[in-house]
């Protein structure tokens, strides 16, 4: 616990800050403001370190908070960093999209406003690629198996980062044209830009990740030909069935899924589309 009463002396919880609307309307950027890095400690030496920490049961990765909480405050980022990466292979993607059931579960949030966790986690694993920290991490030895790994979201990218690292050749089969399934192509460029896919996409094909694009399993291979050419094969499909909500207007003309105009919505963010159909 590196200030045992800052949580006391910083009982306000600070967040980014927006950018301007009007600055806002001229591109697809990330909404937010740079958060500044002595503010992120003050937010950090609010974590209390409980003796039972609440905050690791609600993380669904079992993030070790409170530790690198601490490290944050004190200053020690690469220590912070590699805590983060002991549980959490993408803390820039869970760092911005996750719903925060960590900041939930803070104690601290009893009677206050919880410590600003998901703050600490997204600035940590900026500093650490500011700072040239993340590098890629090759296997020693190959063990001669091949795993295959079937789509490219979060789960199966950070199933074939850890398999690629533990020796084995890996190959992620994705159906669509890029890589990155609900990351590319179902999160507003607003809310994620998409080169932090990119950039740890970089990182895993310099480890010995192999990416095979608009491969429909299945169809273009079957699941036979997997089971031949691979010793092993991830199943790591997102739910494309959309779930419907049996609610009054749902009949009306335009109310549509989310995922019917989001991909086009990122197409043209990259480019592929004039204007969004």
């Amino acid at each position: 616990m590196g200030d045992p009463s800052g949580f006391l002396k910083h009982g306000s919880r600070e967040t980014p800050v927006r950018r301007p609307v009007p600055l806002r309307l001229l591109d697809w950027k990330e909404v937010y403001e740079p958060f500044p890095l002595e503010t992120l400690q003050v937010q950090a030496s609010r974590c209390m370190d409980c003796g039972i920490p609440f905050c690791h049961n609600g993380c669904p990765l079992g993030n070790l908070i409170p530790e690198w909480n601490d490290l944050a405050y004190k200053g020690k980022w690469e220590d912070g960093i590699e805590r983060l990466h002991a549980t959490n292979n993408f803390p820039e993607f869970t760092g911005r999209l996750c719903p925060a059931p960590c900041e939930a579960s803070c104690v601290l949030g009893i009677n206050q406003d919880p410590v600003t966790i998901k703050q600490v986690e997204v600035e940590l694993i900026e500093k650490a690629f500011e700072d040239n920290r993340v590098k890629p991490v090759p296997p020693s030895k190959l063990t001669g198996r091949k795993v295959a790994v079937v789509g490219s979201g979060p789960a199966g990218l950070a199933a074939a980062q850890q398999l690629t690292r533990a020796g084995h050749t890996v190959t992620v089969f994705e159906r669509a044209d890029r890589i990155g399934g609900l990351l590319r192509y179902g999160i507003p460029e607003f809310k994620m830009e998409k080169r932090f896919i990119d950039r740890r996409l970089a990182q895993m094909e310099a480890e010995g990740t192999v990416f095979r694009t608009g491969v429909n399993v299945g169809v273009d291979i079957t699941a036979d030909e997997l089971r031949e050419q691979f010793d092993a094969v991830v199943l790591a499909g997102g739910a494309t069935v959309a779930r419907d909500l049996p609610i009054p207007g749902r009949e009306l003309d335009g109310i549509h899924q989310a995922m019917e105009f989001l991909p086009i919505a990122n197409r043209v963010q990259f480019g592929d589309l004039p204007a969004p159909t």
